[in-house]
């Protein structure tokens, strides 16, 4: 009989004025989810989709490395939304064909008197069937385990958020607003036009 986990964090996030709003940076979605994954585990498959190699986590004694892949695009409400698509556990077959994993989150820019604020929600789930003798542990203990491992996945993806997305986000604004004449990092001359 399969054992249900759960998980949910929101987050709240002040955004600093910059020229730019962030409703235009969060338009793409890749940046987002290289905010909240280290780049050398992401492999993009498509424009909206993207496969997550997890960090290993450790449930009891048993040792596993989920693989997701996530969609993550913008509504046209300027609203980020990510669902998990499908979830592969490498190594090791009993749990992969007895495991599931849901995620479904979103990201919303919210304007107020005070400036804009990025409002968010994660939800994660997990369905899996443990082999023994995992199956002869009390529900209670696995339940309480297992609860406690997805809580503090998500709060390791939302402390990379807060850490990472604004920072991101910054570095994007000066990307577009640089001055694209001669800077110190360019190689290149400017072309002037002489007329």
């Amino acid at each position: 009989m399969a054992t249900r986990f759960t998980a949910s964090e929101s987050v709240e996030i002040a955004v600093p004025d910059q020229p730019i709003p962030i409703q235009n940076y969060l338009r793409q979605p890749q940046r987002l989810v290289k905010a909240l994954v280290d780049n050398s585990r992401i492999e993009q498959l498509s424009e909206e989709v993207f496969r997550l190699k997890m960090r290993p986590l450790t449930f009891m004694s048993l040792s596993i490395q989920p693989t997701v892949d996530m969609r993550v695009w913008a509504g046209s409400n300027g609203i980020i939304y990510l669902r998990s698509l499908g979830c592969e556990i490498l190594g090791f077959e009993y749990i992969n064909q007895r495991f599931t994993l849901n995620l479904k989150g979103y990201l919303s820019p919210k304007d107020f008197s005070t400036g804009t604020r990025l409002q968010g929600k994660a939800d994660l789930e997990v369905l899996v069937d443990f082999p023994p003798p995992f199956s002869f542990t009390p529900k209670a203990i696995l339940e309480a385990t297992g609860n406690g491992l997805l809580k503090s996945v998500l709060l390791s993806v939302k402390q990379r958020l807060l850490n990472q997305l604004l920072a991101d986000y910054r570095y994007w604004v000066i990307s577009q607003t640089k001055d694209r004449g001669l800077d110190s990092e360019s190689t290149e001359l400017p072309i002037l036009n002489a007329e």
